[in-house]
């Protein structure tokens, strides 16, 4: 939206899109005790202040950028492995979670993969669906699944992608964000962290750990000098924990990737036989 408005501005153009700062969105249905239990909601996230802190003994190796294409071929490919019996986004998870496991380093145990769900589409039969396209914030759940080493390096590809399926789908409803606003409201004014990000959990026996976005293409932007070929995202965060983000592309139905990951894991992306090619200026002169 705010890039939007930018582009419009530039043109002395009207805000084709006003944003909602409005914060109603965050009102909970109930008052919950503030130690009502719920098992799916402590296993997502944590009070800031149960964090344990860092383990000075412990260092990470810095994370590199990378942007890679996926062929629309590729993607398809994925599928038809999994009998198309999920979707693209699960099965592409699915296939970067074996990446993970691959790229485990001695000491790393188990294997997380986290996915950032946009609950935009799940809160609009709440709050309207107008309202929520120009909601300005986010409205975001991160469920995640955790694997031994071996045990996902042995499993099929169909495999993964149902095991992706069961810690996924529960919170792709609109239930789950009803409730996690009522768990949120519970712990106020606690802030809250994403489990995932606790990248040397014991918990999960020091697991490697990744977060995948939920796709979500790039708006065409004009300033005044031609639209945009490309556009990418920018994770700021750092540590252990790696950071990918599919953005969809309208025209040709591939997948242009932004990759923040340590580089452990680019080795393993790129190694042979592999759907991520460098994304160069060559892709856009096709």
């Amino acid at each position: 939206m705010f890039m939007s408005a930018w582009a419009n501005i530039a043109f002395n153009k009207p805000i084709n899109q006003m944003p909602s700062f409005c914060r109603f969105l965050h009102t909970s249905r109930i008052v919950l005790p503030s130690n009502s239990p719920d098992p799916i909601f402590n296993r997502i996230f944590t009070p800031l202040s149960l964090q344990p802190p860092p383990n000075p003994l412990i260092s990470f190796a810095a994370p590199v950028n990378r942007i890679y294409y996926i062929s629309a071929a590729d993607i398809a490919g994925l599928q038809e492995v999994a009998d198309h019996s999920h979707s693209k986004f699960v099965c592409f998870t699915a296939y970067f979670w074996k990446i993970l496991a691959r790229s485990a380093c001695l000491g790393e145990k188990s294997c997380s993969m986290g996915v950032v769900v946009n609950g935009r589409s799940f809160m609009k039969n709440v709050h309207g669906d107008n309202f929520m396209k120009n909601y300005f914030g986010n409205v975001l759940s991160m469920p995640f699944g955790n694997l031994q080493l071996e045990s996902l390096l042995g499993m099929e590809f169909a495999e993964v992608a149902e095991e992706v399926e069961k810690w996924l789908s529960p919170a792709a409803t609109e239930n789950h964000f009803l409730s996690l606003l009522d768990w949120v409201e519970a712990h106020r004014p606690e802030p809250i962290l994403a489990k995932i990000y606790l990248g040397d959990s014991k918990e999960y026996d020091n697991p490697i750990s990744c977060v995948v976005s939920s796709g979500r293409g790039f708006p065409e932007i004009d300033f005044g000098w031609g639209k945009a070929a490309f556009g990418s995202y920018h994770c700021s965060k750092v540590g252990k924990v790696g950071y990918l983000m599919p953005i969809p592309q309208q025209n040709t139905g591939d997948w242009v990737v932004y990759a923040q990951v340590a580089p452990s894991i680019v080795a393993a992306m790129e190694e042979e036989p592999t759907i991520f090619r460098q994304l160069t200026t060559e892709y856009f002169c096709r």
